[in-house]
């Protein structure tokens, strides 16, 4: 089977001129090749085929691939991620991972937040500020959490994304508005221990890898799993397996969001505890990070003692299971 690969190379928009923050989400060399090597030692063949610009001006020439195993998160716009396998399914090529409709879905916070709460999975309360006049409509009680309605990787999060007051907020959301140009969520601040979910499967065949605590090291910036925090987690985060208890909270709350979503293939889903201790949903990254190093979901597997090469082949299974 002939498997394409698409993908954001980071190098080439650092090159054309993008800032690190803004392509904090795209992919290494390295993660590339190794996705390649697991997808060969499995035995597939496999070619090269990178962003969406480039899939639009292969599939033009007349390429087709049997599968695309696709990992482009896309530059622009709240539907970025869609963008490739909308295009594919135009052309009738399969490919891993969730389709359109959900990539465009979760990248929009709020949208997710209103569709898993009408699922009953626990999420924060919430509003979105969309134009600086909107924060006098914000009756949250304080402390709440601000972030950008569609980022990844932490962006557009720091220490000061916990807010205390009327001013505070209106100053970083002011701030997200500009530097982000897309709307500010506000979520109701939960104090209590954050939780990252690894999945792999579709349907109900989907099951809870593992259960990953992220615990903040007294160096970190306070408040979140930031952007510094995560672009430095070797010394700034612990990541640690959840013991049982917590762990089975989490996976119940990942399961039935995963499930009901109808999310394919293989994620995360990032969880919280509030001031009672009960879990809620916090987000869903249906394109997980693969960095077979640094990545959350490989951590995941490394705790668990699952092999980059085993999750790879759980991935493939998954898809082809379902492809036919």
């Amino acid at each position: 089977m002939l498997i394409g690969l698409t993908y954001d190379l980071r190098q080439e928009y650092l090159d054309a001129g993008y800032s690190e923050e803004q392509t904090a989400e795209f992919d290494r060399s390295d993660t590339i090749e190794a996705i390649d090597q697991a997808l060969m030692h499995m035995g597939y063949q496999t070619q090269r085929i990178g962003n969406v610009k480039s899939l639009v001006q292969r599939l033009a020439a007349g390429e087709r691939w049997e599968m695309v195993f696709n990992i482009c998160e896309g530059m622009f716009g709240l539907g970025r991620e869609a963008q490739v396998p909308a295009l594919l399914d135009a052309y009738q090529i399969p490919y891993t991972f969730s389709g359109p409709t959900i990539l465009a879905l979760s990248l929009d916070k709020a949208l997710t937040k209103r569709v898993v709460r009408s699922m009953g999975v626990a999420t924060p309360d919430f509003a979105v500020v969309t134009v600086p006049a909107d924060v006098v409509a914000v009756e949250l009680p304080f402390p709440v959490f601000a972030k950008p309605l569609a980022e990844g990787t932490g962006k557009g999060i720091d220490a000061r994304s916990k807010i205390d007051s009327p001013q505070q907020l209106t100053s970083v959301c002011e701030e997200l508005l500009d530097k982000f140009n897309q709307p500010v969520l506000v979520e109701s601040y939960l104090p209590g221990r954050e939780f990252t979910v690894g999945i792999v499967g579709s349907g109900q065949a989907a099951e809870a890898i593992g259960v990953m605590e992220v615990l903040l090291k007294p160096a970190a910036e306070a408040n979140a799993y930031s952007y510094i925090n995560k672009k430095k987690y070797e010394e700034l985060v612990q990541y640690v397996l959840a013991p049982e208890a917590e762990a089975a909270a989490c996976r119940d709350v990942a399961l039935r969001a995963w499930r009901g979503l109808g999310c394919l293939d293989g994620g995360r889903i990032d969880v919280k505890m509030d001031r009672d201790g009960v879990v809620n949903f916090i987000e869903l990254n249906p394109l997980a990070g693969l960095d077979s190093v640094h990545s959350d979901l490989p951590i995941i597997c490394r705790l668990q003692g699952i092999s980059f090469q085993a999750l790879m082949e759980r991935i493939m299974a998954s898809a082809c299971r379902r492809i036919g």
